[in-house]
């Protein structure tokens, strides 16, 4: 078959360009980095408790708030109870696997230098109003599940 007469094929890797593996690069390291922190909080290696205080709506309501359970589901997931954490908030589990995800990626394409096409895609295409929306989306079923776990609570006692 002559050159002229082949298909062409998307290809799904491409070479990343230096900048392309510098951002990635400030991506891993900054994830890394989080769950690092993360993880010595969850291990009560720093004092984590004295920048974060408790919930001012349920303190004050009795009620879970959007984001109630995310730290704890973040320590969570940062000692490596990943079914833990979606117990405890899935909204938090999930959006740190989605991150995990990320950091993989991010790390193959700043040490490999391998860079995936439908990112291009990804990035083309979907806009900040989208993730914004998709967050909130998260969030708001994070908080139906806890809400509805603390309502439960309620009526059995």
């Amino acid at each position: 078959m002559q050159v002229s007469q082949q298909q062409n094929k998307p290809k799904i890797l491409r070479r990343a360009t230096a900048r392309q593996r510098i951002i990635a690069g400030i991506v891993f390291l900054v994830v890394a980095g989080s769950l690092g922190f993360f993880h010595l909080a969850a291990t009560e290696k720093i004092n984590f408790r004295r920048w974060v205080n408790p919930c001012g709506l349920k303190q004050r309501y009795g009620l879970p708030c959007p984001t109630c359970g995310m730290t704890t589901a973040t320590l969570a997931f940062a000692r490596g109870e990943i079914f833990d954490s979606f117990y405890i908030q899935p909204a938090a589990a999930l959006l740190w696997c989605i991150i995990v995800v990320g950091a993989f990626l991010a790390f193959l394409i700043g040490v490999f230098g391998v860079y995936f096409a439908f990112l291009d895609r990804l990035f083309n295409e979907v806009k900040i109003g989208h993730v914004f929306l998709a967050l909130i989306i998260i969030i708001a079923a994070g908080w139906a599940v806890t809400l509805a776990r603390e309502l439960a609570a309620r009526a059995r006692s």
